[in-house]
């Protein structure tokens, strides 16, 4: 077959696509407006992961990578036109919450980026946004207190995780000669400080919103400043990249939340339940409540404490377990855990998948 005829052939093959496409968009508008007759979210992470695992398994031979992005992209579309609100993230454009909002969400789906993490919350609070975007743990670093202090005082509910690999860049005008001072969010700053001290070393760490908006407070004034932010970031904006992979970890990763008003109903594959416990006053309480999981064959994937900001050194406990709330073994748990703890708080069931 001559060049001309495969490339006739690829021609139609994807006309065909398209007309499959424009079927499948149909029947996902009657999806659509069934769930809004029903009450249901538009979106539904659960039913997504399910649909991307089946997918990537019935095609064995193209990377899984790619047809999760593809049909990430379809779902997006289909979401889009359902979507009359849209997805707050920690802006401005180009910040790696910007990158797991698509990741979660598509390209298709609007956006809204917000200056801080505490809009976010707001926005979903008030409907201006139907969800929200917003990082709640770096591999390197550890957790943003922030996100998990505003989680264990809001009502808003976790629906889904998203885990992004981060490489860190330092960006800006000139050379590394000239930089005296280096701006960024201060988790980024924290990824870096090695390198940072060891190319940059009389260069004072300036903390700011997010890595994106450092890259334009840079563009504002490029007079001896840099900033650690992503290669998009950058690119997007003009601003030449001193240095790529400047985190001092190479496996540097942060987890993402997708927050939203209503919390996921049980799925049919693998889910995570986060809860924030708040300890009784009393000798063996963290033992205590660590055995209402432990008696019952539930492993914990993750626990944190942070201060309670209620009382002086008190803490309340972050835990991440296998399970979805409403499970019977899950709420044999809690009901021993509300005999021992002063609050037990339901933060949200989702996807255990972090893709």
């Amino acid at each position: 077959m001559s060049l001309e005829k495969f490339r006739a052939e690829v021609d139609r093959i994807d006309r065909e696509i398209l007309k499959l496409l424009a079927a499948r968009l149909e029947v996902a508008r009657a999806i659509g407006e069934a769930k809004m007759k029903a009450g249901n979210p538009v979106y539904a992470p659960q039913r997504e992961e399910q649909v991307l695992r089946a997918l990537t398994e019935a095609a064995p031979t193209i990377p899984a990578t790619g047809v999760r992005a593809i049909f990430r992209e379809i779902i997006s579309l289909s979401i889009g036109a359902q979507m009359g609100k849209p997805v707050a993230y920690l802006g401005p454009e180009g910040s790696f919450t910007q990158q797991a909002e698509l990741r979660a969400f598509g390209s298709s789906v609007p956006s809204l980026p917000l200056r801080t993490i505490g809009d976010i919350f707001a926005a979903v609070e008030s409907g201006e946004a139907a969800y929200g975007v917003v990082p709640v743990e770096n591999s390197t670093e550890g957790v943003v207190s922030h996100s998990l202090d505003l989680l264990a005082e809001s009502e808003l509910k976790v629906v889904a995780q998203v885990t992004l690999s981060v490489e860190q860049c330092l960006v800006g005008f000139g050379s590394l000669a000239d930089v005296k001072r280096v701006l960024s969010k201060d988790i980024a700053l924290a990824q870096c400080r090695g390198w940072l001290s060891r190319h940059v070393p009389g260069a004072s760490l300036v903390e700011t919103e997010s890595t994106a908006a450092a890259v334009e407070m840079i563009v504002r004034e490029p007079q001896g400043q840099a900033a650690v932010a992503s290669s998009s970031a950058a690119e997007s904006r003009g601003v030449p990249i001193l240095a790529r992979g400047i985190q001092d970890r190479r496996d540097n990763a942060t987890r993402f939340f997708v927050i939203g008003l209503a919390a996921n109903a049980p799925g049919p594959k693998e889910e995570v339940t986060s809860v924030v416990l708040a300890l009784k006053h009393e000798p063996g309480s963290l033992q205590g409540a660590l055995s209402a999981f432990s008696d019952r064959g539930i492993n914990l994937i993750r626990i944190e404490s942070r201060p309670s900001r209620r009382r002086a050194w008190e803490y309340q406990f972050f835990i991440d377990f296998p399970g979805h709330w409403d499970t019977p073994a899950v709420q044999a748990a809690v009901t021993d855990l509300k005999s021992r703890c002063e609050v037990v708080k339901w933060l949200g069931s989702y996807p255990q998948s972090a893709g």
